[in-house]
């Protein structure tokens, strides 16, 4: 047996320094990302030690850019997108536009190629989904109104960027060729096309490749993983759902020319419209993690720590763009459409880092020969900063909020708030609370309707809310996590509680479990203390 196994060593070394380094990061309330990046570095060419192979290293993380990708066409959601268009759409545009100009002004600066200012510019006007998502569950704001605004804006600037990685190829074949097709696409360079028709000729392959997932893979995935599903088998259905990401993505690549990215995207919005897309995204976790680990740690390796104390301007200039640029472009904007102060800050706080698609953007850029070594570690080195200083930005707002409130006059109304932070406390005793009203909480409601059974609804969704109100069902609009909301559903004088929240974060949520549990304790003293006092 050979004992040279240069994959099996890179992906032993990787994936346990980075839980080392990410469970620390964790400890200290970073991002683990960060700890992923940092372990990348460590076992990087630029520093001593152990060095992880420089071949399979990117292979690896392709296809954690894959496993990446679909996962944001799983949760890519029309829907949210819809419900707040009118400023997630024209915001998320005018922001990607300034911060892109205030990257490109960097590298203008630097004297680089207008190609690598665009892209690098690109990479630092997107803000990472993850980073944003686990900030906004923290605080329990995700379901409000701006938590749907700031999920929206994300929306927009990742559809932005999978267009950008549809052009990408087609604007380097043009560079590196003068002008001229690139002998890397045979068509190109057949019909001798010019920047405009090789433009041309990749929205026409990527329009064929969508029309083909369109009509064939929306009939022919779900019905597939419909099939393994009835075998009962979830070994084989797990195998089903990374097959499919994986063969789309490739199949994508070759037959199309279209990039694995687009590719896996597709695959995963194909197959969000399916009933089983949450067991899809469940069964598909573990490995997408994994994978998106060695991503990371491989877009630490290029980093070059060094290349900022060489030459710290840039890196000031870089983070400044992404922190206070296109944080106070986003701030602008949300109060040019007349939403609340509250809904701003949020806003530019969520903007204010960087993340998987800037990595994804440098990555491809990279490969592509667009931009410079130099792009790319100013590209890491900002994600790293930016990620470690954004729960700083959201902690300050936290504060401000609450001094706020302690400032403001009593009766008046609270810093900029949401819906949900004027409640009415219910007249209901001895009732039943039902948490959540979806494809679950509906039929419960229903349930319990019928049996003319004493209930509200604790529902933070703006219209459903309005549509239990027009039923002449009793709803509290308000998120279920905060002791206020859950004062107001009058959860101690309950004598059963429904939790049919979908969303596993919020139904395990420490702090509802440990509410739920006093009001249970609290209803049982009193019904231990009623019994004694009826027996003397």
């Amino acid at each position: 047996m050979p004992h040279e196994t240069p994959l099996i060593a890179t992906i032993v070394i990787g994936l346990g320094l980075a839980f080392i380094l990410g469970a620390i990061a964790n400890r200290f309330k970073i991002p683990p990302l960060v700890g992923y990046l940092v372990a990348g570095i460590l076992v990087g060419p630029f520093t001593p030690g152990f060095v992880a192979d420089q071949a399979l290293a990117p292979q690896l993380a392709e296809i954690g850019v894959i496993l990446l990708m679909f996962g944001v066409g799983l949760h890519f959601s029309l829907k949210d997108l819809l419900s707040v268009r009118a400023i997630a759409v024209p915001g998320a545009i005018v922001q990607i536009a300034i911060a892109t100009a205030m990257g490109t002004a960097i590298a203008w600066w630097l004297g680089w190629a207008p190609a690598a200012g665009l892209v690098f510019g690109l990479a630092l006007s997107v803000a990472s989904t993850v980073v944003l998502l686990r900030a906004l569950q923290e605080r329990r704001i995700l379901e409000t109104e701006r938590g749907r605004i700031a999920v929206g804006w994300l929306i927009v600037e990742d559809l932005a960027m999978v267009l950008a990685l549809v052009l990408l190829p087609a604007l380097a074949q043009v560079i590196q060729s003068g002008g001229e097709a690139s002998h890397a696409d045979p068509i190109a360079e057949y019909l001798g096309l010019g920047l405009a028709g090789v433009l041309i000729l990749t929205f026409v392959k990527v329009a064929l490749f969508v029309a083909l997932m369109l009509i064939v893979g929306r009939k022919l995935i779900p019905w597939l993983l419909h099939y393994v599903a009835h075998t009962g088998s979830r070994e084989l259905f797990r195998l089903a759902v990374l097959a499919i990401a994986l063969g789309v993505a490739f199949g994508a690549a070759k037959l199309f020319g279209v990039s694995l990215a687009l590719g896996a995207f597709f695959a995963g919005m194909i197959l969000s419209e399916s009933q089983l897309s949450q067991r899809a995204a469940e069964e598909s976790l573990p490995l997408r993690d994994a994978f998106a680990v060695l991503f990371f740690v491989s877009a630490g390796m290029l980093f070059d720590p060094m290349s900022l104390l060489r030459d710290p301007l840039p890196m000031v200039a870089t983070l400044f763009v992404i922190v206070i640029g296109k944080s106070l472009a986003a701030f602008l904007i949300v109060l040019a459409f007349r939403h609340p102060l509250m809904t701003a800050l949020t806003i530019s706080a969520s903007l204010a880092q960087i993340g998987e698609f800037s990595f994804i953007l440098a990555d491809v850029g990279r490969d592509l020969g667009l931009i410079p070594a130099e792009a790319r570690d100013l590209i890491l080195a900002g994600a790293i900063l930016s990620i470690v200083l954004n729960p700083l930005a959201f902690t300050a707002l936290d504060l401000w909020k609450a001094r706020f409130d302690r400032k403001a006059p009593a009766g008046a109304a609270s810093a900029p708030a949401d819906p949900d932070d004027d409640l009415t406390a219910t007249s209901l005793n001895d009732h039943i609370v039902l948490i959540g009203h979806g494809r679950v909480g509906s039929i419960v409601s229903a349930a319990l309707k019928q049996k003319e059974a004493a209930f509200l609804v604790i529902e933070d969704a703006s219209p459903r809310a309005a549509g239990l109100r027009e039923k002449g069902i009793e709803v509290i609009p308000a998120h279920a996590a905060k002791a206020e909301t859950l004062a107001a559903a009058n959860i101690a004088g309950a004598r059963l509680v429904i939790l049919a929240i979908p969303n596993g974060f919020e139904a395990g949520s420490d702090y509802l479990g440990c509410q739920v549990a006093f009001a249970y304790c609290a209803r049982a003293s009193r019904a231990l203390a009623l019994r004694r006092t009826r027996s003397l």
